[in-house]
C-alpha cells in the first residue's frame, strides 16, 4: 500500500495469518532483568503498558526462559509453569485493552545462561554476585566451548537434554498461547542456545547436529517445528536471528538467507534481523558502524532472497526514517527498541511528525482531552508573540 498524507505505511495495517497488526511499529524484546524466579511483577506491567499507551502496534515481552536453567540472568523472565503463565495475564490484558498486539520471545541462554545482570558487569557470575543472593548453575550448549576465557565451560547437550529442551520450548509456547499472547518469537540470536548450534564458532559437534550448515541448522529447525506444532494455525511465528557473527569463520549473511528459507518452509512468518553476540564483543555486531538503520540491510537482503517478511532494527530514531525504510521495501516491520525506552510515546509522536494526527486523536482519550487544550494554549501564545514581533 502506497503511503499518502493520511495513510503512511508506518501506520498501515499488516495481515499475518489470522492476525492483523494495527501498524508496522514493533517494540522488540529488551531484557529488563527484574523478575524474581522468572515471574513477572508490577514493574513489567507498568513497563510494557507504557508502550501500549504510546501507540506501538506490537509489543514483545523480553527474552523469556523456557526453563529455570535457560534464563540468561537470575532476573530474567521465565515461562515453565502455570504460576509463570498467570503472572503474564494482566500484562496481556493491558496490551490488548489499548489495541496493541501482545507478543512474547521464548529463548534459552545456552552457554551464556546464568550470567551477571548488565549493571553488575554483564559477565560470568562472581563472588560479589553470589553474595547478593544470585544462584549459579552449569550451563549447557551445542558444544563444550566457553564464550571466552573466564567464562564457564558449558556441558555439551546429549540426546536426552536435546529432547527435553525441545519439549521445553513447545511447552512454553503452549503456556504463552494460554496466557493470551498472539505472536510468538523464538530467540536464535546473540550467542544464546540456538545461535550456538548455528554458528561454527560455538558448534564443534561431530554428530548429526554439527558439521556443515545442514547439520548446524538441524536442532534450531527441530525446535521451530516443535513450537509451530503446538501453535494455532492462525497465530504468527517470528524468529530472531543474528544475521552474521561478524567474526572470521563465523555465521554469515549467506548462511542466514539459507536458514531463512528453511524457517519459512516450517511455518515461520517473519525474520527479526539482528546480528552478533556470539563472541565477547557484545550483544550485536561490533564490527558494524553504528548509525541509524545500521542493521536494516540484513532485513532487506533476507526479504528479497528468502521470500519472507522481515523486521528491520538498529538505531531507527524517528518516524520519517522508519517511513522511508518501508517505502523502500527495506523491511515489512520496523523494530523500535531503545528509542521507545527514551520516549514511550514514540509511535504517537511519529504519527504527528508524519502529519496524520494533529489533534491527538490516536492518543488515549484520557490523555487526548488534556493535550488538545494544552496544544491550543501553546499555539495561541505563539500567535500573540508573533504578532508582537
Amino acid at each position: 500500500m502506497k503511503a499518502t498524507a493520511s495513510n503512511p505505511q508506518l501506520f498501515s495495517p499488516l495481515k499475518l495469518r489470522d492476525l492483523t497488526l494495527p501498524n508496522r511499529i514493533v517494540v522488540p524484546p529488551m531484557a529488563q532483568y527484574s523478575a524474581v524466579d522468572g515471574i513477572a511483577n508490577d514493574f513489567h506491567l507498568v513497563h510494557y503498558g507504557k508502550f501500549a499507551f504510546g501507540g506501538a502496534g506490537t509489543v514483545f515481552i523480553e527474552a523469556t526462559g523456557v526453563s529455570d536453567e535457560g534464563r540468561i540472568t537470575n532476573g530474567c523472565l521465565g515461562l515453565w509453569s502455570d504460576e509463570h503463565k498467570r503472572a503474564f495475564e494482566p500484562i496481556v490484558r493491558m496490551l490488548k485493552s489499548h489495541g496493541t498486539i501482545p507478543a512474547i520471545q521464548l529463548g534459552h541462554g545456552g552457554r551464556k545462561a546464568g550470567m551477571q545482570r548488565p549493571w553488575f558487569g554483564n559477565g560470568p557470575l562472581n563472588a560479589d554476585d553470589l553474595a547478593r543472593g544470585e544462584k549459579s548453575w552449569t550451563p549447557f550448549a551445542a558444544s563444550a566451548v566457553p564464550l571466552s576465557e573466564g567464562w564457564p565451560v558449558p556441558k555439551e547437550m546429549d540426546a536426552q537434554v536435546l529432547a527435553r529442551t525441545r519439549n521445553d520450548f513447545a511447552q512454553a509456547a503452549r503456556l504463552a498461547i494460554e496466557a493470551g499472547f498472539e505472536i510468538i518469537e523464538i530467540h536464535m540470536a546473540h550467542g544464546y542456545l540456538l545461535h550456538s548450534f548455528l554458528s561454527p564458532l560455538s558448534n564443534r559437534r561431530t554428530d548429526a547436529y554439527g558439521g556443515d550448515i545442514t547439520g548446524r541448522m538441524r536442532y534450531p529447525l527441530e525446535v521451530t517445528e516443535a513450537v509451530r506444532a503446538v501453535m494455532p494455525s492462525g497465530t504468527p511465528l517470528f524468529v530472531r536471528i543474528s544475521c552474521e557473527d561478524g567474526v572470521d569463520g563465523g555465521w554469515t549473511l549467506d548462511d542466514s538467507v539459507v536458514f531463512a528459507r528453511e524457517l519459512r518452509a516450517r511455518g515461520v512468518d517473519v525474520i527479526d534481523c539482528s546480528s552478533g553476540g556470539n563472541s565477547p564483543k557484545g550483544a550485536t555486531n561490533a564490527n558494524l558502524q553504528r548509525a541509524p538503520g545500521y542493521q536494516v540491510p540484513f532485513a532487506t537482503r533476507i526479504r528479497a532472497e528468502a521470500g519472507i517478511m522481515t523486521e528491520g532494527v538498529g538505531l531507527i530514531q524517528d518516524g520519517l526514517h522508519a517511513e522511508q525504510l518501508l517505502q523502500q521495501q527495506a523491511a515489512d516491520l520496523i523494530g523500535i527498541g531503545r528509542q521507545f525506552l527514551y520516549d514511550p510515546f514514540w509511535a504517537l509522536h511519529a504519527s504527528q511528525q508524519l502529519g496524520i494526527d494533529p489533534d491527538f486523536e490516536k492518543w488515549p482519550h484520557q490523555y487526548a482531552w488534556w493535550l488538545e487544550k494544552w496544544d491550543k494554549g501553546i499555539k495561541a501564545r505563539k500567535k500573540v508573540e508573533d504578532q508582537r514581533d
